[in-house]
């Protein structure tokens, strides 16, 4: 009784007024016009340079992991699960958002287990090694299909806490997960074998299954600097599934959104600094949120900067993001920017039926050429938003990259030193750079200049203190004065172009699906709000996105 209650908590919630006519829907883009993606200021982004257009790839397929590697363990397991065992789940599980999963749960359509064994059967089928290979997952874990019948026998007996019970989720291979090695894409790495970061724990503690780690752009993209964004040396190139070697896949939590765009897990985590959450969402067609640092922990993530890291879901649909986001949250008293709430927040319980009624938006005047973010704007209305036109601050974020440097510098030896496997010796940026040289080919193909940058900032803790203070000023200045001036309650952007203002506010940003160019590329409309406004943002998105009924499934991947 307690889970049917649960379940149809899960079916009222995310409700919003629908579409009157198929004009309110998002078309496909028929323009080619060609904006500056790159903000006022944002010259040296992160996320700028971690989505360079590369067409030629030095490498492919990775070097140093086979598929047998990924699946030896995992095969025996899978030998009684059929391509006609396939075939019946899809109807219950392809393209089908969390709640509905549950609900087909209940029904008795499928198992927990065969939920995961059709999420793996896939993967094994699509990812690497083929004319379709998307080179997105690095790595399964060994006892998840035994962990799903454990939830299947948990929702037996009526044990279930929480919405994301037995599913299947990816992991960004820069969160510590038990049972597989933390990479974050690099050899050096390879045998970093840790306990679970505090989002690992929270998300098992509710049920999940860690279905496995995905690939990413090598030590979160801040490595080589020269190098197409989801590239790692364990992992291989990742291709995004909408345009394979033709379209970027976002970075730096690229395998985590193409996973979940080519339906490889139920949904996944990424993690982000200036970007690397909103781009391969947006370039993935699907829904990605950047959380308020602060709101869900760092602790036990390989990380580039303890000032702006956070990690966060990456899913199909808003609803999907909300349940994903109330199953990592939380106070966690060893990371230094956690937040002690006082008041519990439900992320996935249902909101106002008229989130967008009255809400007054901010529009950058640039962004006007898009055609996909002027039909976004027309949907928005059409839901009872009001759109401001507003020019942006003239602000710059001197010194983004030397903020990367000096945390980055400070923050891998502690993670080293705590959160790391204790037979790995290195420890430095520099220890990492000495131990690439022994094979160059093999470990940075592409180079190490952004290490070596890293290695060479000679600054010290009160500048970069005053680098910080600087940026966070500059930052939310750039969103509050139009805010002020306007009575506005949010920001729409495009893709992750404000992502460098949102990460040094320390800001939350949501990009939702709003459709394709002419040449078939994905982008996304991206929400930013007021810090801790998650609950608003995804209500806001859940309404543009029922709206516009813009995502369309990746073609040659059903």
């Amino acid at each position: 009784m307690r889970y049917s209650i649960l379940l149809w908590a899960l079916l009222l919630s995310f409700s919003c007024q629908e579409s009157k006519t198929a004009e309110t829907r998002t078309p496909i883009d028929a323009s080619k016009t060609k904006i500056d993606n790159t903000a006022v200021g944002e010259k040296t982004d992160l996320s700028a340079i971690s989505t360079k257009d590369f067409r030629d790839f030095k490498v492919l397929d990775s070097q140093n992991l086979t598929n047998e590697e990924i699946w030896n363990t995992i095969n025996p397991q899978l030998e009684n699960f059929t391509e006609a065992d396939y075939k019946r789940l899809k109807p219950y599980i392809l393209e089908k958002d969390i709640t509905e999963l549950q609900v087909n749960r209940t029904r008795n359509k499928f198992t927990y287990e065969e939920l995961t064994k059709f999420y793996l059967y896939r993967i094994r089928k699509f990812d690497r090694e083929n004319p379709s290979s998307l080179n997105s997952v690095i790595a399964i874990h060994p006892e998840i299909i035994d962990e799903a019948k454990h939830r299947d026998q948990e929702f037996l007996n009526k044990r279930m806490k929480h919405p994301i019970h037995g599913m299947p989720i990816l992991l960004k291979d820069n969160v510590n997960a038990s049972g597989m090695a933390t990479t974050a894409g690099a050899i050096a790495l390879q045998d970093n074998f840790a306990e679970d970061a505090f989002i690992v724990k929270q998300l098992k503690s509710k049920g999940a299954l860690i279905l496995g780690k995905a690939n990413l752009s090598e030590w979160a993209y801040f490595f080589c600097g020269d190098c197409p964004s989801g590239y790692s040396a364990v992992g291989g190139q990742t291709l995004n599934p909408y345009g394979r070697r033709i379209f970027d896949t976002g970075g730096s939590s690229s395998g985590s959104g193409v996973s979940v765009a080519a339906n490889f897990c139920a949904a996944a985590i990424g993690s982000e600094t200036a970007g690397s959450i909103l781009s391969p969402a947006s370039q993935n067609s699907v829904v990605g949120l950047k959380p308020t640092i602060g709101l869900v922990s760092r602790s036990g993530i390989v990380p580039i900067s303890s000032t702006l890291d956070t990690a966060g879901p990456i899913t199909r649909t808003v609803r999907d993001n909300a349940i994903v986001l109330d199953a990592i949250y939380g106070y966690d008293k060893t990371d230094s920017k956690s937040d002690d709430f006082k008041i519990s927040q439900v992320y996935y319980k249902k909101p106002s039926l008229r989130a967008l009624e009255g809400k007054r938006f901010g529009a950058p005047k640039r962004l006007f050429k898009d055609t996909l973010y002027v039909n976004a704007l027309k949907v928005l209305k059409q839901q009872g938003a009001e759109i401001v036109e507003i020019e942006e601050e003239n602000l710059e974020l001197p010194n983004f990259i030397r903020l990367l440097n000096l945390d980055m510098k400070k923050d891998l030896p502690a993670y080293m030193e705590v959160y790391a496997n204790t037979n790995i010796k290195l420890r430095t940026i520099s220890d990492v750079m000495e131990f690439n040289l022994k094979d160059s080919l093999k470990t940075m193909p592409y180079g190490q200049n952004l290490f070596k940058g890293i290695a060479g900032d000679e600054g010290d803790a009160a500048y970069l203190e005053r680098i910080k203070d600087t940026l966070k000023t500059n930052g939310i200045r750039y969103f509050d004065k139009p805010m002020v001036a306007n009575d506005l309650d949010g920001f729409l952007s495009i893709n992750n172009y404000h992502a460098a203002f949102a990460a040094v506010a320390e800001y939350p940003a949501l990009t939702v699906p709003m459709g394709y160019t002419n040449e078939g590329e994905p982008k996304g409309l991206t929400f930013i709000a007021k810090p801790f406004q998650e609950k608003q943002l995804l209500e806001w998105a859940y309404c543009y996105e029922q709206a516009s009924k813009a995502r369309i499934a990746p073609k040659g991947y059903n």
